[in-house]
């Protein structure tokens, strides 16, 4: 996807459906809460309507036709995101949310961590960030450290 100009802020918004709300005083709803939930695009909400209502089926569980279709459409949902991102599509794990996903990592990382090893994090982390890297550094007896956050908001690398 290429961006030719400046972001379009309205239109993007036209796409998230919450968004087109006016609350408090008819001021348009303004949302910030993204790390614990995201808004849906309309896009998003019309393919998940069409997945449930035409080809639900456990994927990669069974061998009937919904099935069938519902692990096709996974797959190909994989390999969509790994040409977005440039990755290889083995390289690409659905989870439920970004703390799911840091939890399996660290986790993975059990048997390639161990004594006089160094976990490094900032001091500013988001407690979903903190825990599953303190709770490797318990598991595996290597050290956790932090980088300081200067007051302008950089690493202080330095040390």
């Amino acid at each position: 996807m290429t961006v030719t100009g400046p972001l379009d802020v309205e239109k993007v918004r036209k796409d998230f459906p919450a968004l087109s709300r006016l609350v408090r005083n008819d001021r348009p709803l303004v949302y910030l809460d993204s790390g614990a939930t995201s808004q849906k695009p309309v896009q998003v909400l019309d393919a998940e309507r069409e997945f449930y209502e035409r080809h639900n089926g456990a994927a990669h569980r069974g061998a009937h036709l919904l099935s069938e279709e519902g692990t096709e459409i996974y797959e190909g949902a994989r390999a969509k995101v790994a040409a977005f991102i440039g990755a290889d599509e083995r390289e690409v794990v659905f989870t439920k949310s970004a703390t799911e996903a840091i939890n399996l990592v660290a986790y993975a990382l059990s048997s390639a961590i161990g004594p006089g090893d160094e976990i490094l994090i900032t001091e500013s982390e988001h407690h979903a960030n903190l825990v599953p890297w303190q709770q490797l550094a318990g598991r595996t007896g290597a050290a956790l450290r932090w980088f300081t956050v200067l007051p302008d908001g950089r690493l202080d690398v330095d040390p």
